[in-house]
């Protein structure tokens, strides 16, 4: 699983990431996201790297959401 930035223009698919979502409800945002994951994970086909992207992904979200002091809970 790559962690380093590996796009060449990180700055310009986030734009083009953050247009997509211009006029879309909460809930159309939220099905182009998930939309947009599984046609991702589609892409790129190996079942052990998308498994451990979801292991970091969720493990970075508790970390980022929860206090320090909650994280040894």
């Amino acid at each position: 699983m790559k962690t380093h930035p590996n796009i060449p223009d990180a700055d310009g698919f986030y734009e083009a990431w953050l247009r997509a979502h211009e006029g879309l409800s909460d809930a159309e945002s939220t099905d182009l996201d998930a939309r947009l994951v599984l046609l991702l994970a589609n892409q790129l086909g190996d079942q052990a790297v998308l498994l451990a992207c979801i292991a970091e992904a969720r493990d970075t979200a508790r970390r980022i959401v929860q206090p320090p002091s909650a994280q040894g809970s």
